[in-house]
């Protein structure tokens, strides 16, 4: 697995807006026009998919739109068409919507389980991507999309918004530049579950949803109510619960500050509970202690008191605790403080879905690419299998390998159920 750094990234879409000379299929058509409205697809439209598609209803112009549950797809359907007085075809298989030439680019907002899938036949098919967070169900998945975003020089942006977040990005470079001081630790705090139970008894598939299609490349198993659309993200067949929901946001704040966005931890440890006698599998509470080779350590809390919602930047000279409403600091200026010329600066970009749109015109990295992505989602992915298996993990990031026990060491990869595969 090599690394792909972000110049080779340039170098590489460089490269290949030269060969587009040659294979015009892989040319945007909104790349003819900077005025032209990119034409989107949209795989997933429940939920978080519903806002990803108002977003880009103002943005862009969807023109297809795809969900395994009818309902949710005729709805999408019918808001596009009312919307746009422009018709917009439907599909059930996302397969279908990717062989029409006119799309620019795809939404992915479908549970964890189909991102690397739909991400990488994406790029395979010529079109840039937005995906959700968290990137990947597997730290395998999440280099295999890596590895098709920079073969098809596309563009991939990653569905963390918080870092085209003011707030946020004001935090990472406090941090950076060191008002802090020494930073010693950063403390990520995790909503509780929010599983609605009780569970229910295994049951037929409403007649509206393709069951086998929504299950793809996860086990087989009897559909039940509460396993699909939100409750997916409490089953480890689909999903890691609240570690990859809200803290795949908050550890990539982390990353950002840590300047880990290229690497990671390299040792992970720590407790958790779990929510079997719930109805659900991942955990109700943890402690998770992240070490990183400068010697920082972030501490990921669900349940924790001294893990407020959001991130905690504690250093020598202060602390610094952003959210999505607030940022504030100990002393109070520190936040007040301004940027010297010479200070270092993060990427900025005032909206995640526009920013996307500027950089499929303009052929450069999104703020939030998919190696960035993958990297949060990593750290996720580790937190996850150290309190599952109960033990200490010991982490290479730039082999991106887990070392020293080889029964963890599988835990970076899941099976396929047939016919699916992992390109």
């Amino acid at each position: 697995m090599s690394l792909t750094t972000r110049r080779q990234f340039l170098a590489q879409t460089t490269t290949a807006a030269v060969a587009t000379i040659a294979a015009p299929w892989i040319i945007p058509s909104s790349a003819f026009g900077a005025n032209e409205r990119i034409v989107t697809g949209h795989i997933g439209v429940g939920g978080q998919g519903g806002g990803n598609l108002g977003a880009f209803l103002k943005l862009a112009s969807p023109a297809a739109v795809c969900d395994v549950d009818q309902k949710r797809l005729a709805a999408a359907v019918g808001r596009v068409e009312k919307e746009t007085k422009k018709p917009c075809e439907g599909f059930g298989d996302y397969r279908k919507l990717l062989d029409r030439k006119d799309i620019d680019a795809v939404v992915i907002s479908t549970p964890d389980h189909w991102h690397a899938l739909t991400t990488i036949h994406a790029c395979q098919a010529g079109k840039d991507v937005y995906c959700e967070k968290p990137l990947s169900l597997t730290i395998v998945e999440g280099r295999k999309m890596v590895e098709a975003a920079r073969t098809h020089s596309r563009i991939v942006q990653t569905g963390s918004q918080q870092r085209s977040d003011d707030r946020f990005r004001l935090a990472c470079e406090l941090v950076r530049n060191g008002r802090l001081g020494k930073l010693e630790r950063v403390m990520v705090g995790l909503h509780s579950s929010n599983f609605s139970g009780p569970p229910v008894p295994d049951s037929d598939p409403p007649p509206e949803l393709d069951y086998d299609m929504w299950l793809g490349p996860a086990p087989q198993r009897p559909h039940n109510l509460k396993r699909v659309h939100y409750n997916f993200r409490f089953f480890w067949d689909y999903s890691g619960g609240q570690m990859t929901n809200f803290g795949a946001h908050h550890i990539d704040i982390a990353q950002w500050a840590l300047g880990m966005d290229e690497s990671g931890p390299v040792a992970v440890e720590g407790t958790a509970t779990f929510g079997t006698e719930k109805g659900y599998e991942v955990t109700q509470s943890c402690r998770i202690t992240h070490t990183y080779s400068t010697g920082v350590k972030m501490i990921v809390g669900q349940g924790e008191k001294d893990c407020p919602g959001g991130v905690t930047f504690i250093g020598s000279e202060g602390t610094i605790f952003v959210d999505r409403g607030k940022i504030t600091s100990t002393p109070d200026d520190l936040v007040k403080q301004a940027l010297k010329d010479e200070d270092v600066r993060l990427y900025v970009s005032k909206n995640h879905h526009q920013n996307f749109l500027d950089c499929i015109k303009s052929r450069k990295p999104p703020i939030c690419d998919v190696e960035i992505g993958h990297r949060s989602a990593t750290v996720c992915h580790l937190s996850n299998i150290a309190v599952r298996l109960g033990r200490r993990i010991q982490w290479d990031p730039i082999n991106e390998q887990i070392v020293g026990d080889a029964d963890a060491a599988k835990w970076v990869s899941r099976a396929y159920r047939e016919p699916w595969k992992l390109a």
